[in-house]
């Protein structure tokens, strides 16, 4: 009995030691002046009361109310105070407090200013974010209060740049001229359009903080620069993944049998295509594990595309060795089959297929530099397949073989290669790979019968750069022809970037006719 009477004494007397909210804040907040409601909320919020939430957040979701005098919250069927939180009788008509845009923007403000009192470290973390981008003057004291009390080093670093923008609005121009200076330590693009109106005589009357302002968005704008150009690096890395999937399936099948296959593009459809299967007979037998889907469509590209080559070197391309015009021109009759027939089967329009979940989201390695996970996969993807390719070429029989045909065929066929069945496991390969970089290709591409129009040509312009038959050159001329196509795009637009990269091959051909890496052996036609 005496262990619960203290129990209660001790319970009460907290209760009498958490005291209620100011009446009078609490009252302004149904003012009728919308100036007046921004006042009240931002001396609430400086008091980084928990009923402070309490009260923002009911007025956030339109549950706060003015009955006579007496600010009100009403929860479904029950009434509370709103100043002391204690349950009142519902009164008759209540009259609803207004929130306009500009009160629900300093709410929002507010209430994540006031988690960054929360013991959640996760909380205080999202509420920094969150912060970053709408802080006001006042709201100064109160980052400083809760960046003394900050222990995490992420959260801090937020929060010193959050009180450096509030400090933005300071009336001392050292305050002022100091947050300018942490701010230039950053790289957002926010931060820059923050400090743009201090540039401006008529917005910062005090020259060194106007200065210190120019010079920081300079610094900015140079490491903005910097991260660009990073992401353009690396947008050109994962073109170059696709043109290599792309190419390398050329490099073999014209480093066999010298065909100029103008129906390749369209075996990079076939493998869009596939996936776009897979995932249709995901969503309708297993739909619990339709982020696997990808996976299972890997083998059906490659299969797929490899039956398709397979069809175009036996029907069509094997009466045409040796008759270049001639094989060009049936190749590009096939892929217009191709074209056709996706029309006939998928219809006209671009089909959808969706990103994995493990493949969504990105690394974000600065606030305008974000690596897309669909793209990581897609170059780890490339570089495995390259990997295979190579311990094909180089380790296996059919290796060895492929490699006797470009060099000779005569020679390979009279020590008894045979290259009849040889250019049809070498153009099923070729094909296969290539429905793997089509595979890859619906990750960040449309999927649609026109879609392998745009890749043909900048595949064969790997091969001809890499050289003929060459998976290293392949390798080279596909990163070097993605890196330098994303540079020049961003500093001179697609247009010119493309007519730029067709002269800079021309004339590295004009050079060296044989591509960067020549072609070895005794006799090379």
């Amino acid at each position: 009995m005496t262990r619960s009477l203290l129990v209660f004494l001790l319970y009460a007397c907290c209760l009498s030691a958490h005291a209620a909210l100011d009446a009078a804040q609490v009252r302004q907040l149904a003012a009728e002046d919308s100036t007046d409601k921004v006042v009240a909320i931002q001396q609430l919020t400086q008091t980084a009361d928990i009923d402070a939430v309490r009260v923002l957040k009911a007025m956030a979701d339109d549950n706060l109310y003015l009955s006579a005098d007496q600010v009100i919250i009403i929860e479904g069927e029950k009434a509370f105070d709103a100043a002391t939180g204690k349950p009142i009788k519902m009164p008759d008509s209540p009259e609803t407090v207004t929130v306009n845009n500009r009160i629900r923007g300093e709410l929002a403000s507010a209430l994540a200013a006031l988690k960054l009192f929360d013991t959640n470290a996760g909380v205080r973390l999202a509420s920094a974010r969150k912060l970053q981008s709408q802080v006001s003057p006042a709201m100064a004291p109160l980052l400083a209060r809760a960046l003394e009390k900050e222990t995490d080093s992420q959260i801090k670093a937020l929060l010193t740049l959050a009180h450096a923008q509030a400090n933005l609005g300071n009336t001392d121009p050292a305050a002022r001229l100091a947050a300018v200076k942490a701010l230039a330590e950053t790289s957002s693009p926010t931060i820059k359009s923050v400090l743009q109106p201090l540039t401006e005589k008529a917005n910062e009357p005090d020259n060194r903080v106007r200065y210190g302002a120019i010079a920081a968005i300079k610094s900015i704008d140079s490491r903005l620069q910097r991260a660009e150009n990073l992401g353009r690096v690396f947008s050109g890395l994962s073109l170059g993944s696709i043109l290599l999937l792309g190419a390398l399936g050329l490099a073999i099948t014209y480093g066999v049998m010298g065909i100029i296959n103008m129906a390749h593009g369209e075996l990079l459809m076939v493998g869009a295509y596939s996936a776009y299967i897979m995932q249709s007979v995901f969503r309708a037998y297993f739909p619990e594990a339709i982020d696997w889907y990808l996976p299972a469509a890997i083998p059906v590209a490659f299969f797929a595309a490899a039956l398709v080559g397979v069809l175009m070197e036996r029907t069509v391309i094997r009466w045409l060795y040796g008759r270049t015009l001639e094989t060009l021109l049936a190749t590009w009759g096939l892929s217009l089959v191709l074209i056709q027939t996706a029309r006939v089967v998928f219809g006209a329009q671009n089909v959808e297929v969706s990103n994995p979940s493990w493949m969504s989201g990105g690394i974000e390695l600065l606030p305008n530099l974000i690596l897309p996970w669909n793209r990581i996969i897609i170059v780890g993807f490339a570089l495995f397949v390259l990997l295979l390719v190579w311990v094909l070429m180089n380790k296996t029989r059919l290796g060895m073989f492929v490699r006797a045909v470009t060099q000779n065929r005569q020679m390979a066929g009279c020590v008894g290669v045979p290259t009849s069945r040889i250019d049809t496991l070498a153009f099923a390969l070729g094909a296969g790979i290539a429905g793997l970089g089509g595979l890859a290709l619906s990750q960040i591409s449309n999927v649609g019968p026109d879609m392998g129009q745009g890749y043909i040509v900048d595949s064969f312009m790997v091969v001809v750069v890499g050289g003929v038959g060459q998976l290293a050159g392949a390798v080279w001329a596909a990163l070097g022809l993605g890196i330098f196509s994303k540079l020049l795009e961003g500093w001179a637009g697609a247009v010119v970037a493309k007519i730029t990269i067709l002269v800079c091959i021309i004339v590295f051909i004009q050079k060296r006719p044989q591509g960067i890496f020549a072609l070895k052996g005794r006799s090379v036609d």
